[in-house]
């Protein structure tokens, strides 16, 4: 079974917390928060004040996505500040192992993020550490951004990939995704699907998630 996990990054800041019961009564159990830096991509957004905002604000699981610099200096701290996600990207720390074990060790489940083009083969070694990878279909940095198809196949390995190690690694993917694509992006195996644009340009986001659910299923 997939889950929709809607990006804050596109909600109204101005309102979060209506956008965030709006998604959780649209079917939504987790809650994506893109954290940048400026360094690693070029934008800036959140740090832990909002995490530990989010955390007293919903029941859903909170799912950090890092997108900075030396993460392994963070990753913990968003664990302590309430995240139950949290991915760091695999081209972003020489120390992954370290990294992905000490989220673990804090309690939180431990993610590898791969950009588009980053190939597989860098998680080979630390694949078996990780509880998700987060797959990017779209280059990290902004949101609204057009899927990238050959993505769809980048789950597919990824997927035999896992099943060829007879490991329990759950797939994410990120950017691009809505009603019209969701139906591939599930056949090709992936389980969390993060979605900004599509869940929170619409002004109805409750609406929005509970449309990219039944768009999704028709393949489970």
């Amino acid at each position: 079974m997939f889950e929709i996990a809607p990006s804050i990054l596109s909600a109204d800041f101005t309102r979060l917390a209506d956008a965030i019961e709006s998604v959780e009564a649209g079917g939504a159990k987790v809650l994506h928060v893109d954290v940048m830096d400026g360094h690693f991509v070029p934008n800036i957004t959140i740090g832990l004040p909002v995490v530990r905002s989010l955390r007293k604000a919903t029941r859903m699981s909170i799912d950090t996505h890092l997108m900075i610099e030396e993460p392994g200096r963070y990753a913990v701290q968003f664990v302590d500040a309430g995240a139950d996600m949290v991915s760091v990207h695999i081209e972003a720390d020489a120390h992954i192992h370290r990294t992905l074990t000490s989220i673990r060790d804090a309690g939180a489940k431990a993610g590898i993020a791969i950009n588009p083009a980053t190939s597989l083969s860098t998680l080979d070694e630390a694949l078996g550490y990780a509880d998700f990878v987060l797959v990017m279909s779209v280059n990290p940095g902004f949101g609204g951004q057009r899927f990238i198809p050959s993505s769809l196949e980048k789950v597919r390995r990824l997927k035999q990939m896992i099943a060829e190690r007879s490991l329990e690694t759950r797939i994410e993917i990120d950017g691009g995704i809505d009603a019209e694509n969701i139906a591939e992006v599930v056949e090709a195996g992936a389980e969390i699907i993060v979605a900004g644009s599509a869940v929170f340009d619409g002004g109805a986001p409750a609406d929005a998630v509970r449309g990219l659910l039944d768009s999704g299923t028709v393949w489970v």
